[in-house]
């Protein structure tokens, strides 16, 4: 993760995982870290909004988390056939608990200090 998020956690008690499984956390140990340590809300974003992110949301929300992706931090390809992003949000929309902006992600993060 880059400096610029391990500073805004510092603090606030929020935990950085960097992914490393192309579509969700099925693979890797995220759902249990986050569960031994008692988290239940995840701020989710990142990159292949339609694949990597989408995937993560659907799995976290599956395994009980209130998720919430924000909107402004993630990217999707974009092909001839369509949008990734744009399919992505639709989806975000239906699964999330919300979608943030960043300026929200970073009020939300502040407030819980």
């Amino acid at each position: 993760m880059g400096a610029q998020f391990r500073r805004l956690s510092r603090g606030c008690g929020a935990q950085l995982h960097s992914r490393d499984q192309i579509v969700g956390p099925e693979s890797n140990d995220l759902v249990l870290q986050l569960r031994k340590r008692g988290v239940s809300q995840v701020l989710l974003a990142g990159m292949a909004a339609n694949l990597c992110v989408e995937g993560h949301l659907r799995e976290l929300v599956e395994q009980g988390f209130e998720v919430v992706v924000v909107r402004d931090a993630t990217v999707g390809p974009r092909l001839p056939e369509g949008d990734g992003y744009l399919s992505a949000l639709i989806n975000f929309r239906f699964l999330a608990s919300a979608t943030w902006s960043t300026d929200e992600a970073l009020a939300a993060l502040r407030e819980s200090k």
